[in-house]
């Protein structure tokens, strides 16, 4: 990580933080960026980091090939109410992840940001015509009636994994409050975007910000994913029943936990990069039944990349 660069200087009063980065269905980044555009948030900083940090692939053009750009980690505002946006274009782990995180802890502190804000997928056996639960995760016990009035249920287990989840305790290590909210989407469907899921997680960030986001242009893309994902369903029906069930039976719902699918999704990253990690993998998608349903992902995980 290298420097933080400014752009303008801002005069914020103990400001929110909305902090993102990619995701299960983009929940995340969809939510930070529909926010920021919508409120037409303002840059002023971005965080410039080392271009060989995330390297795990060169692009090729005409038979050259070349480094790829190094990923934005973009800073805005927004005033009356005071906010901060961040956007990370690229979900880091280990070292990099860390010293990035603390960059972004070094901004909220200088501004003394009041709260931090992350957002995350719920994959579960869904399907994407059900409207979207919201779970919340906060990082004080003090907290745990933040998102009361705004129906948001606390998630009682599990996992969050990536920066949106860790920033919670990294936060918390600098004494800032920060809570998560995570909303429920189809688990066959979690490298696809998911803006319903978005809109959901959107809404109660509405209330708890006091702020007015106007919906029409969510909608419509929400109308044309749900056109496509009809098609995909009915592809995935035969490998993975999605099931009407009343709200008596719904634990069964999560039968396969979201932290799990999250699991998952990072065994397939880490195989890409380590072959050995494909044996995890395999007996992680043996164990909940998700091979059939993952096969050729699986597979292709074997493919030469010429």
């Amino acid at each position: 990580m290298d420097e933080i660069k400014f752009y303008k200087k801002i005069e914020v009063t103990n400001p929110s933080m909305i902090a993102a980065w990619p995701g299960m269905g983009n929940v995340a980044l969809g939510t930070a960026d529909y926010i920021r555009k919508n409120l037409k948030a303002v840059r002023f900083a971005e965080i410039k980091m080392d271009p060989l940090a995330t390297l795990d692939a060169v692009e090729v053009e005409d038979g050259i090939s070349k480094f790829p750009k190094p990923p934005l980690n973009t800073f805005y505002y927004v005033k009356n109410p005071d906010i901060i946006i961040f956007e990370g274009e690229v979900q880091l782990t280990g070292k990099n992840g860390i010293e990035l995180l603390d960059k972004v802890l070094d901004i909220a502190a200088d501004l003394k940001t009041s709260r931090i804000y992350t957002a995350a997928a719920f994959p579960l056996p869904i399907s994407y015509g059900d409207i979207p639960e919201v779970y919340g995760v906060v990082n004080k016990e003090s907290l745990r009636n933040l998102f009361t009035k705004s129906g948001v249920k606390l998630m009682e287990g599990g996992h969050i994994s990536g920066l949106n989840g860790l920033m919670l305790s990294f936060a918390a290590k600098r004494g800032i409050d920060a809570a998560c909210l995570l909303a429920t989407m189809p688990q066959y469907a979690i490298s696809l975007p998911n803006p319903k899921a978005s809109q959901a997680i959107i809404e109660v960030l509405a209330k708890v910000l006091d702020i007015k986001i106007d919906f029409h242009e969510l909608i419509g893309y929400i109308k044309d994913m749900e056109e496509r994902m009809a098609i995909v369903e009915d592809k995935v029906k035969d490998v993975f029943t999605i099931e009407e069930e009343s709200p008596e039976s719904r634990p069964q719902e999560k039968k396969i936990p979201g932290y799990i699918m999250e699991k998952i999704e990072k065994l397939f990253l880490e195989a890409k990069q380590d072959k050995k990690k494909a044996l995890v993998l395999k007996k992680e998608l043996d164990r909940w039944d998700l091979y059939k349903l993952y096969e050729d992902r699986f597979l292709d995980l074997f493919k030469d990349n010429q």
